[in-house]
């Protein structure tokens, strides 16, 4: 059931209009049935291990909980870690590592040798969900977070169907409050909802689908062998999409849990502006990589420890962020090299430059530096995503090494056209959102001028909708 298919509004809709006719815990019942409704469409064999997950998770937070007088609390606490994560390596990462042995113990000469024959099918979301209940238990046992006394609350918490299956990730002390307590209609809200779901369809249907036309050209050879300007066209086609596909999504997460009265946490802000990697991070898929600042980058000493163990704290929180994205050494390097540059930028950049450099970003000197981080920032971004996009290593050294040509066809012309065609309007659009702080474009406008907008939005994508063979870049997480 994709967000941006017929099904999932025939689904959205009759839940929204009978939700706000019950009290509040039926609604809870019925958001719940609704979300093991709505996962068991993707594959209905995992309900069993997300339900398990769940039971789990709530049973071991009442034993944990920081007021308790009980020896065994910490033994519990990391029992809960142990299965988490054990859960995800197993069904993530088995044909994985046992792949990546196999092949090291041919390098050395040793074959034949008999390993485990299983082919793990991966269950929709897992790293999403996994990550929330282990934000959960934390949270709980740090104290900072009283454990839930319903396990249909809990439930709810963890598969409420607009963030189940590619997030954002939510904070147990964001979204649990608001899933325990009354909710009441908002007509503001719900419209704001609406507007969220067309700005996610277009963002999705309009230009990731028609940018990912280029990339999958570009990265699957049909432009011929790999040059300077395939690679361009590839890696820029590609960011394009894997943001117009992941924000949108976002957006109608977002939009669809703003029908039902819950807020989501904003996961992108224009991320394409930033003047560093650094702040790249904190713009581009917040949810995570907030997660792994506060899970997993500050326990292991964060910035605490100077320069070297700063640096080792980035590489292994970045190398770990890109096997999250995928069970392929791709993502390894992909995170790698993002752990490389943002502990140069620590190093290059100290934090107490940082409000020199926007104070001197106020002249028109500080405007010009300020652009060019953004495209130095940019490209290096899109030259990282070989590797994100690439089928194997060997395929994104081979892609990349086409930088070194530069035969000029006259069809790259209609593939830029294209590209800046599709691109462009987004770009735009987070510069008017940049300068407004808005959720979407014109959000304070009239509700005249808004409907307006949503009305052009249906046009656009009756107009200029591409393939419906994309699903969300991120549903493979």
């Amino acid at each position: 059931m994709l967000f941006d298919s017929p099904a999932y509004f025939l689904f959205l809709i009759p839940v929204a209009l009978v939700y706000w006719r019950l009290p509040h815990r039926a609604q809870n019942i019925l958001l719940l049935l609704a979300s093991y409704f709505f996962y068991g469409w993707w594959d209905w064999r995992f309900l069993a291990l997300m339900i398990g997950s769940t039971t789990m998770d709530f049973l071991i937070a009442q034993k944990i909980t920081a007021g308790r007088a009980d020896s065994n609390r910490k033994k519990w606490f990391v029992l809960s870690l142990v299965l988490n994560f054990g859960i995800l390596g197993v069904f993530k990462y088995f044909d994985f590592f046992t792949g990546s042995f196999s092949t090291a113990l041919e390098t050395l000469g040793i074959h034949h040798i008999p390993l485990p024959l299983i082919r793990v099918i991966l269950p929709p979301g897992i790293s999403f969900y996994t990550f929330q209940e282990v934000a959960y238990i934390v949270d709980v046992y740090k104290g900072r977070l009283e454990p839930a006394k319903s396990f249909l609350d809990y439930g709810l918490f963890i598969s409420l169907f607009p963030h189940l299956i590619a997030g954002p990730i939510q904070r147990p002390g964001h979204l649990l409050p608001q899933v325990q307590k009354d909710r009441a209609f908002d007509a503001d809200r719900f419209f704001d909802g609406l507007m969220l779901i067309f700005s996610g369809l277009v963002r999705k249907c309009v230009v990731a689908d028609n940018c990912a036309l280029l990339a999958n050209a570009a990265f699957g050879g049909q432009f011929g062998p790999s040059n300077f300007w395939i690679v361009l066209i590839g890696t820029y086609a590609f960011a394009w999409q894997v943001y117009g596909d992941f924000s949108g999504y976002s957006d109608i997460a977002r939009g669809s849990a703003q029908l039902l009265g819950f807020h989501f946490i904003v996961n992108f802000r224009q991320p394409y502006l930033s003047h560093r990697l650094q702040e790249f991070w904190r713009r581009w898929h917040i949810s995570l990589s907030t997660w792994l600042r506060d899970y997993l980058y500050i326990p292991l000493g964060g910035s605490a420890g100077g320069r070297w163990k700063t640096s080792r704290n980035l590489l292994i929180t970045m190398v770990l962020a890109g096997l999250w994205h995928g069970a392929n050494w791709t993502f390894v390097v992909f995170g790698a090299i993002h752990g490389a540059v943002l502990a140069a930028e620590r190093c290059l950049f100290p934090v107490k430059t940082k409000q020199k450099d926007a104070a001197r970003t106020q002249h028109s000197a500080g405007v010009f530096s300020l652009w060019a981080q953004r495209i130095l920032t940019f490209n290096l971004f899109c030259l990282s995503l070989a590797f994100f996009r690439a089928a194997s290593l060997p395929a994104a050294v081979q892609f990349l090494a086409g930088l070194s040509h530069f035969a000029w066809r006259t069809e790259y012309a209609s593939a830029f056209f294209m590209l800046c065609l599709f691109s462009i309007p987004l770009f735009v659009v987070d510069l008017l959102m940049e300068a407004s702080n808005q959720e979407y474009p014109f959000a304070n406008a009239p509700y005249a001028v808004r409907t307006a907008l949503a009305a052009f939005a249906l046009v656009i994508l009756a107009l200029f909708s591409g393939n419906n063979l994309n699903a969300f870049v991120y549903f493979q997480f």
